[in-house]
């Protein structure tokens, strides 16, 4: 009988300790999320170019007038290719969109894109701060895009 106490003791017990766990390392609902996604979509060749298309996925109610990325290009071997801006704005709030610009490196030339930083960041009220922290980048493109 005491051995069967001890399991039930150990039982609820240890659904305390789950219970702890849960409060403490368990992120709160919305924690991952950020205001502006924003995926590479594709690469499309244009003769001796490459078309990206970019998703932007604005989750907030803010609307950005401006949104100008510094964004550098890593060659398949690592190796930058080039760097220039990307100026994405506006974006209406609550709203996805697909922006299109065009490389000039051939789709095999790139390897990855990186948001290097955010150049301008800019809503109906003025400069948004911490925008590059609200930021997060995916891509469904061979080629990775990240931040």
């Amino acid at each position: 009988m005491g051995l069967r106490r001890t399991f039930k003791l150990h039982g609820r017990f240890g659904r305390i300790v789950a219970l702890a766990a849960m409060f403490f390392f368990v992120p709160a609902v919305g924690a991952e999320a950020t205001n502006l996604t924003i995926e590479l979509n594709k690469l499309e060749p244009q003769k001796e170019s490459c078309r990206a298309y970019v998703v932007v996925t604005n989750n907030s109610s803010t609307v950005y007038q401006a949104l100008k990325l510094d964004l550098v290009l890593f060659q398949p071997d690592g190796v930058i290719g080039r760097r220039f801006a990307l100026d994405l704005g506006p974006l209406k709030a609550q709203k996805r969109s697909v922006k299109l610009f065009d490389l000039d490196t051939p789709c095999d030339q790139v390897g990855s894109l990186l948001i290097n930083d955010v150049l301008e960041c800019n809503g109906e009220t003025g400069s948004i701060p911490n925008c590059l922290a609200d930021l997060a980048a995916t891509s469904l493109a061979k080629a990775k895009l990240s931040k």
